[in-house]
């Protein structure tokens, strides 16, 4: 009796041990579940102010582009205000021309060139010939005195570069402003030269007929 009421308390004892370890566990287990809820509804709560976060930035994006867009429409704006400006400008240039232009009324027109006799190739020499074309328009000038201002333009062929047919122009038409003042005492103040060089042909250059009559002084008499 003794040693069957001895292995009555052990089993006992074991159960009672078995459920204690039983409940143990399940309570480990509940811990360790809430424990990851939390970790769940951390995660969660992250992921939804990560989403809030990108769609705020989302829509700052679209105001700075919505900024960005309106800056490139000033931007063209400014480039068209500045563009019709420009163009009011050459408008008003142009029209002050013509009206500087229409103020002074031309009365003689002569023309010294090589192939009437004047300047020869690569020359400023102002010619006998050119000097008598000069003596008759003045000549005139005194019988009929209406112009009072003198425009002198300087002429050559394309052959050379541009800078020293300027150069080459502007001294054909200097020679003539000298001859002019020296001879004939026109005022310099009424005298203006200007040198177009190759830029302004009568004639092809492609021919020695055309290159020769490019090779020119222009004297306008203006009144």
């Amino acid at each position: 009796m003794e040693i069957r009421g001895a292995f009555a308390i052990a089993a006992v004892s074991c159960l009672v041990l078995g459920g204690t370890n039983a409940c143990a566990t399940k309570g480990f287990v509940k811990n360790q579940v809430n424990d990851v809820n939390q970790r769940v509804d951390t995660v969660s709560q992250s992921l939804e102010a990560t989403q809030e976060a990108t769609k705020q930035n989302g829509a700052a994006i679209a105001e700075v582009d919505k900024k960005t867009d309106q800056v490139g429409l000033w931007a063209k704006d400014a480039q068209s205000t500045a563009a019709n400006a420009q163009a009011s400008a050459s408008a008003a240039g142009a029209k002050a021309d013509a009206l500087d232009a229409a103020s002074k009324r031309l009365i003689y027109e002569v023309v010294l060139s090589e192939d009437q006799g004047n300047f020869k190739f690569g020359s400023a020499v102002l010619p006998d010939t050119a000097k008598a074309q000069i003596d008759d328009l003045i000549a005139k000038l005194k019988a009929d005195p209406r112009g009072n201002y003198v425009e002198i333009e300087g002429h050559t062929d394309s052959i050379g570069n541009k800078a020293v047919n300027e150069r080459l122009g502007e001294a054909r038409a200097e020679a003539v402003k000298r001859y002019l003042y020296e001879q004939h005492q026109v005022p310099l103040h009424k005298i203006n030269v200007i040198s177009y060089g190759k830029d302004k042909p009568v004639a092809p250059n492609t021919t020695k007929e055309g290159r020769a009559q490019n090779r020119r002084v222009v004297i306008r008499v203006l009144a």
